[in-house]
């Protein structure tokens, strides 16, 4: 048995509410029961999770995303808030040992970030991935653990996309490309 962690990725109102900045909509609406079971079972068997969310700076025309998606994710807005029920349940864990929340400025969640030693000073060997977007920041997170050397898990019940071709191309990329088990 492999010590395991889940990553939740990017989760939040401007991605998921109808009125977010950048939403993929009802996919990623649809997703929310599968996303609160499965963090509610990692924090229940007292695994670790970490909440990786995309944080940008309001006017910042230097990031890369600047030119290809409108501003969301803002440093100090309610668009960075959980979606719906997640956001209760981080509250009743966020001063859990076994809780990490981490800011990302690129799509994946390993870039610029510290998430690699966290997971390896815990001895994590495979990575459950669930959250928003499949083909976006689920991808890359997922192509930067396969580099690493983790085993990866993702939960297909549990991503979601704005874009439906690119959703069901990265879900195959995964199981084909970097060998994850999805589930």
């Amino acid at each position: 048995m492999f010590k395991r962690a889940l990553i939740n990725i990017d989760y939040t109102y401007d991605f998921v509410a109808d009125a977010g900045k950048l939403t993929c909509g009802k996919p990623g609406q649809d997703i929310e029961k599968e996303i609160v079971k499965l963090t509610q079972e990692f924090l229940e068997q007292n695994e670790y999770v970490v909440f990786a969310v995309d944080c940008h700076k309001e006017g910042d025309t230097l990031h890369p995303e600047t030119k290809l998606f409108p501003p969301h994710n803002i440093e100090g807005t309610s668009g960075r808030d959980f979606y719906g029920s997640l956001q209760t349940i981080y509250n009743q864990h966020k001063n859990n040992e076994n809780v990490h929340y981490m800011d990302k400025t690129r799509y994946s969640a390993f870039a610029g970030t510290d998430l690699e030693i966290k997971l390896r000073e815990r001895g994590i060997e495979e990575l459950h991935l669930c959250g928003v977007c499949t083909d976006i920041c689920i991808l890359h997170t997922a192509v930067d653990a396969y580099n690493k050397g983790f085993r990866l898990v993702i939960h297909s019940g549990a991503v979601a996309s704005f874009n439906a071709i690119g959703h069901e191309w990265a879900l195959e990329h995964f199981k084909n490309t970097l060998g994850a088990k999805v589930l």
